[in-house]
């Protein structure tokens, strides 16, 4: 679906493309044979089901308490056990879904893309509460400090109570006239609540009164037309200790001090997919569907793998001591994290994934566009 104000980004990507004619597009990069030295073990697989073709938006999973949480299309919640993939219970919320589920403070969360919230208890699934916005929510909320925030399309953050869902306080910033289809999830760190904007901005405000305690400009939108413009920031902002880190599209990666918002330091790329982090490396899929490793002290690329241009890749997390990713052809790559070099593959479908992966432990837990949940071991545990 095309809209003035939020495009679907495959119709972005294809409109830039169109704009040099002389130039054939590029194929997806062919995968190679590789030498699997990470083993590898598939655990479990269940479906919650799609709701059609990329129509999941940004229907992913949440995990508490070693329960995973999955939401359809058509509006179906479950609670699956994170052990064996065994379903605890399932609410049928009668609506179409667009956005989460995320878990938290005994509730489970989603959103839809005609602006409605519904709050379940996580114990049962019964409704405690939904609350009607004004805008569509297509990324999960956040469920801390008591409140619900939910990120909408039209450019604001609100904090619901999360005893009954009342609005408690509400921020906003400018949206351009044309925007990806998507938002930047809002992320916690103590009682601050980080986000990204359509503006190339990142907020951080005080979830328990709502007042805006620093604004970042990270990527400035450039370029003589709208669709050159660009700059949204639709990933999720990364904090580790005093450090925040973002990504914009078609713009730059920055670092930014946590208590000022000032930014340390920048380099330029380009993304929307939520960065993986370990103690000392970010890991970013580009648009174009490289994957680079980057020093976090200062934004240095420590390696680059061009193996998987244009295929789509979704976020790559942290799993087995190794970089994992997937594609848009429903293969999972994973990658080594001194060298890039992929060590290990699985195809658990033929479908893509778009949502950020899970991690628990030693286990991966991902969800493709048809809503097939499976469960992965590798090596001898998480990442250091």
């Amino acid at each position: 679906m095309i809209r003035w104000r939020t495009v679907a980004l495959l119709s972005v990507l294809a409109a830039l493309a169109a704009c040099n004619k002389d130039k054939a597009a590029e194929p997806p990069a062919e995968l190679v044979d590789i030498k699997q030295t990470l083993p590898v073990e598939r655990l479990w697989s269940t479906s919650v089901g799609g709701g059609g073709e990329k129509l999941r938006l940004a229907l992913g999973i949440a995990a508490a308490d070693d329960v995973l949480y999955a939401a359809s299309r058509k509006g179906e919640v479950r609670a699956l056990d994170a052990a064996n993939g065994r379903t605890r219970w399932e609410s049928d919320v009668k609506v179409e879904l667009a956005a989460g589920p995320s878990a938290g403070e005994g509730l489970v969360v989603v959103g839809t893309s005609s602006g409605t919230v519904i709050a379940l208890e996580a114990a049962d699934g019964k409704e405690r509460w939904r609350a009607k916005l004004s805008g569509e929510v297509l990324a999960a909320p956040l469920v801390a400090g008591g409140r619900v925030i939910v990120r909408t399309v039209d450019g604001r953050l609100r904090a619901l109570e999360a005893a009954d869902g009342k609005e408690a306080w509400m921020v906003e910033d400018l949206v351009p006239r044309l925007t990806l289809r998507g938002t930047s999830p809002p992320v916690r760190a103590g009682d601050v609540v980080f986000c990204g904007f359509d503006t190339g901005r990142v907020m951080a405000v005080s979830i328990p009164t709502g007042d805006i305690l620093w604004q970042a400009q990270v990527s400035t939108p450039r370029g003589r037309s709208e669709l050159e413009r660009l700059a949204d920031i639709d990933a999720a902002v990364r904090v580790a200790g005093d450090e925040v880190y973002a990504v914009g599209y078609q713009g730059r990666i920055a670092m930014i001090a946590r208590d000022s918002g000032q930014i340390w330091w920048t380099r330029d790329l380009s993304s929307y997919r939520d960065i993986g982090m370990d103690e000392g490396q970010l890991y970013v899929a580009t648009s174009d569907g490289d994957v680079v490793a980057m020093r976090r002290r200062d934004g240095g690329v420590a390696w680059q793998q061009a193996g998987l241009k244009r295929r789509g890749l979704g976020a790559p997390v942290l799993h087995g001591g190794a970089v994992v990713v997937g594609d848009f052809d429903g293969y999972l790559h994973w990658l080594d994290r001194e060298t890039g070099r992929f060590v290990a593959r699985e195809r658990p479908g033929s479908t893509r994934f778009a949502t950020t992966p899970i991690v628990i432990g030693d286990r991966l837990f991902v969800i493709d566009d048809g809503g097939e949940i499976t469960a992965f071991r590798a090596g001898a545990g998480p990442g250091r």
